[in-house]
């Protein structure tokens, strides 16, 4: 769902009276909303600095915290594939000052993944906003004699189990998108994981496996001078960055391996902070000067209700679920 300026308010509102009477009545929860927060709020980001979640995870925090009058400061807490930062927050106290910059690891493919998490991916957070779809690209080194989506699945086919694709490690995006295509086009290739997209991204280009699935803005550089061929975009749409690619579902119907990006809180939020958060947030995706900043990374604005980010969530998992267990991943 994307939402405009003036459906951001109709959502506050909506949400709103959607808490319910309760103690005070609405006119009690909008002053709670109003009054809230007093104090700064912190964004959890489960990766280091410097990767785009982290970029976004700041682009958002900028201008969020002016919105809500105290700061939103973002913190960095990686490791374990992203379930150390979300613990941090599944086991925060509930008051709005603690949030998770969601990507697919923590509520998406990690229960799939890992055979026991710290948290429960459901009962132990609250869906906030939906924020950005980031789409991936399927790039190949250009000695690898192919052009298209069709040519690189017949090539595939034509030489089973010779070509390899990278990933930033076992269980990534970039992983699970090489995955997805070899369970759709039906073909065998060989997974290579790196530890990053980084050298991933330096494999190809020196030419020591043959194609790669990762973040579309990884590779505007590269693409640019040459050093790998981008064959088309990863995802449900093509690029606003790469407008003369095509898609892979256009060979494959219902291919997409974008990223989902989401804001979510601890259990127990109240819904008046919800309902706060889940406004201004829709704002922010709504003003044209950030949503040209966005478009200038590659990424699709998002927005809407709670309701509808635990959708994506719940669908999201379920797509992932079915690659992970077709292609035996677990990670101990």
């Amino acid at each position: 769902m994307r939402i405009g300026r003036r459906g951001a308010a109709g959502v506050l509102a909506g949400l709103l009276a959607a808490t319910g009477p309760g103690p005070g009545g609405r006119a009690g929860a909008r002053a709670a909303a109003e009054d809230w927060p007093t104090r700064p709020l912190r964004l959890v980001v489960p990766f280091a600095p410097g990767g785009a979640s982290d970029l976004l995870a700041r682009l958002l925090a900028e201008r969020l915290g002016p919105a809500l009058g105290q700061p939103v400061v973002v913190e960095n807490r990686p490791g374990a594939g992203a379930t150390i930062g979300a613990d941090a927050v599944a086991k925060a106290k509930p008051d709005g000052t603690t949030l998770l910059y969601g990507t697919p690891g923590p509520q998406i493919v990690n229960p799939s993944l890992m055979p026991s998490l710290p948290y429960d991916p459901e009962r132990d957070f609250t869906p906030v906003v939906s924020l950005v779809s980031a789409p991936n690209l399927l790039v190949v080194n250009p000695a690898l004699l192919v052009r298209s989506v069709p040519e690189l699945i017949a090539l595939a086919k034509a030489r089973p189990g010779e070509l390899t694709f990278g990933s930033s490690g076992i269980g990534a995006s970039s992983h699970l998108a090489g995955e997805m295509l070899k369970l759709r086009a039906g073909i065998e290739v060989t997974h290579v994981p790196f530890r990053g997209s980084g050298p991933a991204i330096q494999e190809l280009i020196a030419g020591r496996i043959s194609f790669l699935i990762d973040t579309l803005l990884l590779f505007v550089e590269h693409r640019a001078s040459g050093a790998v061929r981008a064959v088309a975009v990863a995802s449900a749409h093509p690029s606003t960055l790469m407008p003369d690619l095509p898609t892979i579902a256009e060979t494959l119907p219902g291919f997409d391996s974008a990223a989902f990006n989401y804001l979510a809180g601890p259990a127990g939020l109240p819904a008046p902070v919800v309902a706060r958060l889940n406004a201004e947030t829709n704002r922010i995706l709504a003003e044209p000067g950030f949503r040209r900043r966005l478009a200038e990374l590659g990424l699709e604005p998002i927005g809407g209700r709670p309701k509808e980010t635990a959708a994506t969530i719940r669908g999201e998992a379920a797509r992932w679920r079915e690659v992970i267990q077709a292609a035996h991943i677990r990670i101990e």
